[in-house]
């Protein structure tokens, strides 16, 4: 099985900065694509940025230009930098990869972490 533990959530004031890391472990022959979504209370889960295994971006309008998403294809780990923070920011953030594995044969699936819980205060 494959396995993502997400680290780095808090609470911070308006304006501040946090670093989200999540790390994959487990039977990984490859990962594809990789992400961070998030979901606030009483709302949908959104995609907050993506990356390809290339180093390929796409963000979501309102987070772009303060998130920067990055990857070390070595540690299978995705990280999110957060600037810039505002209030609307406050959600749950969720690292999702595209993974493919090996056991005799080769299987793709997506997984999800169990989430981190970032705060911004205004």
């Amino acid at each position: 099985q494959v396995q993502l533990v997400e680290s780095g959530g808090g609470l911070v004031q308006a304006g501040g900065s946090l670093r989200l890391s999540c790390a994959a472990s487990g039977n990984i022959f490859s990962i594809n694509d990789m992400g961070w979504y998030r979901q606030a209370p009483g709302k949908q889960r959104e995609m907050v940025a993506t990356i390809t295994r290339g180093g390929s971006t796409n963000y979501a309008v309102s987070v772009k230009g303060r998130f920067t998403i990055s990857r070390d294809n070595a540690k299978n780990t995705v990280y999110l930098q957060m600037n810039s923070l505002k209030p609307e920011d406050t959600a749950v953030y969720y690292c999702n990869a595209d993974v493919t594995r090996y056991s005799g044969i080769y299987r793709e699936n997506r997984y999800w972490g169990q989430g981190t819980q970032v705060t911004v205060s205004s």
